[in-house]
């Protein structure tokens, strides 16, 4: 270059310009562009053998300059990513968290999704900054969180899907859907609109809350799985499902009377099981004694039809001396118990003596009792 040595570049030494003297300031100058070239070749020359362009100097620039080509390729991947190495565009592999290298730019590029990473939308809800309480409060979003159910009722329902990208689909996931995020949240609405559409309000409002989270996260997997979205729903969760707010302490009053309904239902079942068996039990009971006193009054009648037969063919042999006999049986039995006079047929008061029962006044013996059966037995 035949002005590097010179001292102001191609018009002279000094801050001249090509028309003489520039402009006289006092303030500080800028840098000097010819200046700053200047140094820069200097100190280039200083490096290179023989302080000239040589074809060893230049041999070693492109050495060095391709070294560090080289070493661009290096980069680290860090614990919730994945690498996605694209060969002049063209995904070809995906790489694991930690240091990898690639081809150097513009042969391979890597890109860096947070592939490990469990993401949340939240749907019918947001969050907002809020100055008065120095932090974010929760926002409702009625367009959002307001649907139709399968009876014509409103129910207003928030609820949050956790998803992620699927390790075998990071490719999908950055060339398929332009907005990730965007598709998930339009496909977790439609699919929430379409179950709730199909289900009854009272349901939604008690016992089916994981019936239709399982439903909703189902038919979210298959829609974005015919978009080859590559995203991966991992949990639906309903934060609240309630009535529209200007009819909310309608269906509170309703819920409250269903509720004692159930109750009252329950205490009237638990009075029938109590109360069933009990009567079951003493039916039983009753059958059993009425059991029991047929089988007495058989045997009783079966017995004194026999006694009856054997006293008739006693009688049938010596009828006389049975016919007393049944007499005399008969009359202590009728007067055994019976307060007894006796009348000797005369016409005065004396005649007639009260019974004076002699077995009664005597004394009886005990029984001997088994040791003196046995003395008596040895005399």
């Amino acid at each position: 270059m035949p002005w590097k040595n010179q001292g102001g570049g191609p018009w002279g030494s000094g801050p001249k310009g090509p028309w003489g003297s520039g402009p006289q300031s006092t303030g500080p100058r800028p840098p000097d562009l010819e200046d700053l070239l200047r140094r820069g070749q200097d100190k280039l020359q200083q490096l290179l053998p023989g302080g000239h362009f040589s074809g060893m100097g230049i041999a070693l620039v492109l050495a060095g300059a391709l070294a560090i080509w080289g070493l661009s390729g290096f980069f680290r991947v860090q614990s919730e990513e994945l690498g996605v190495v694209l060969r002049f565009g063209k995904h070809v592999r995906t790489v694991q968290p930690g240091l990898n290298y690639h081809l150097p730019y513009p042969i391979e590029t890597v890109l860096l999704p947070k592939a490990l990473r469990v993401s949340t939308i939240s749907i019918g809800m947001s969050l907002i900054d809020d100055p008065a309480r120095r932090g974010r409060t929760m926002r409702d979003v009625p367009e959002e969180s307001l649907m139709l159910t399968g009876d014509e009722n409103i129910v207003d329902v928030d609820f949050t899907v956790l998803w992620r990208i699927k390790p075998d689909g990071v490719g999908n996931y950055l060339f398929n859907i332009q907005n990730p995020e965007g598709t998930v949240k339009a496909v977790a609405e439609s699919a929430m609109r379409e179950v709730i559409g199909r289900s009854l309000i009272q349901p939604i409002l008690t016992g089916a809350r994981t019936t239709n989270e399982q439903g909703v996260q189902e038919l979210m997997q298959r829609t974005l799985d015919s978009y080859g979205s590559g995203v991966q729903i991992t949990q639906v969760q309903m934060q609240k499902v309630d009535p529209p707010a200007q009819v909310i302490d309608s269906f509170r009053d309703v819920q409250a009377a269903r509720a004692d309904f159930e109750r009252l239902q329950n205490e009237a079942q638990t009075y029938a099981n109590r109360v069933i068996p009990d009567a079951r039990g003493r039916a039983a009971q009753i059958l059993q004694v009425a059991e029991g006193y047929r089988e007495q009054a058989i045997a009783e009648a079966k017995g004194q039809s026999a006694r009856f037969t054997k006293v008739f063919e006693e009688y049938n042999k010596a009828k006389e001396v049975t016919r007393q006999r049944i007499y005399l049986e008969t009359m202590e039995r009728i007067l055994g118990g019976s307060e007894k006079l006796v009348y000797d047929g005369g016409n005065s008061a004396q005649s007639i003596v009260p019974y004076l029962p002699l077995s009664e006044l005597t004394p009886r013996r005990p029984p001997p009792t088994a040791g003196q059966q046995q003395q008596g037995g040895t005399r």
